[in-house]
């Protein structure tokens, strides 16, 4: 039989538990995937902790890629044989095969590897909403993103460069801030020694951004809303430093009029014409060179909970995959 990681229990690193696991055959609507690298992320370690809850025990992981085995019925857009990749639920990405449901499965282009594949299809399509629906940025917008030299971050760093726009990114070291500006980021702070919001007033001459990408939560919340112009958009898309506390809703008013959104790539991608398309862009750049995702960590898939402690000490940079 197949390994998977599994837990049984929430809490840390240490309940992800490699087993042997039962595979069988897709039903209606569903194709098995034998994997050939499995995306890390950091709304995996939610899942472990507790809290985003699944029903114990479960399967874990959101985002792979690999080689369709089987279809079921119904199934016309994927075949056996075919390289596809995936992001989303249900969990259950950290395995070796698994039967999943086949509309959630895009073929991987020529020229892009499985393993970049697996470290895009969760990042790189979060990049894509955000910065293409949630917020519509154009050539000459400027903004501040959290977590520049992250997984997605350094997605952002790229995309922001291929389309025109300055991108201000907080990092936690010199280390991450040189490795954001070579990927595309224009002006890194290093929030460990600065005051985040003084630089980017600084930066855009006291104006202030008309869009912060938060992926931080309770940490950065106060001062993002500080950097925003009048009417500016707080975009919360994780809580790497834990939840938002509950605010009172006139403290946007206050600040400017302030918009604030939570999105989730779960909803932007739900129906398989708008998954589609935007994987489409996101893998047209990767064939046009402006966008690179070579992983820059890889465990096997029996070492996953050395992945998790690497990813939550916040010693990793850019994507982190298992290989199976």
């Amino acid at each position: 039989m197949p390994n998977a990681i599994r837990i049984h229990a929430v809490g840390g690193p240490e309940v992800l538990r490699y087993e042997n696991v039962a595979v069988g055959e897709p039903g209606p609507g569903e194709a098995r995937v034998r994997h050939t690298a499995i995306g890390v992320n950091y709304i995996d370690t939610y899942h472990r902790t507790g809290l985003y809850k699944l029903e114990l025990p479960a399967g874990i992981g959101l985002e792979g890629a690999g080689v369709v085995e089987a279809t079921g019925a119904g199934v016309e857009w994927v075949k056996p044989g075919d390289r596809v990749a995936y992001s989303g639920g249900p969990t259950g990405a950290y395995s070796e095969a698994r039967v999943m449901p086949a509309d959630r499965l895009v073929k991987i282009p020529d020229g892009v590897s499985d393993a970049v594949a697996a470290t895009l299809m969760l990042k790189g399509l979060t990049v894509q909403y955000l910065f293409r629906q949630t917020y519509a940025l154009k050539s000459g917008d400027t903004i501040l993103f959290h977590a520049a030299a992250g997984g997605v971050g350094l997605v952002a760093c790229q995309w922001a460069r291929s389309i025109g726009v300055t991108m201000i990114g907080t990092v936690g070291s010199d280390a991450k801030a040189e490795l954001a500006r070579a990927h595309g980021c224009t002006h890194t702070i290093v929030y460990t020694r600065e005051n985040f919001v003084e630089r980017v007033k600084a930066i855009t001459g006291g104006a202030g951004v008309p869009v912060v990408y938060d992926s931080i939560g309770k940490d950065t919340f106060a001062g993002s809303l500080d950097c925003l112009k009048a009417r500016g958009l707080f975009v919360s898309f994780g809580s790497a430093s834990g939840p938002i506390a509950a605010f009172d809703i006139s403290l946007l008013a206050q600040k400017g009029s302030l918009y604030a959104t939570r999105p989730t790539l779960f909803t932007y991608a739900a129906k398989r014409t708008e998954l589609a398309a935007m994987a489409e862009e996101m893998f047209a750049l990767v064939r046009s060179g402006k966008l690179k995702s070579e992983p820059r960590q890889t465990f096997p898939l029996a070492q996953a909970a050395d992945a998790h402690r690497a990813l939550e000490s916040r010693s990793t940079t850019g994507a982190t995959i298992l290989m199976p």
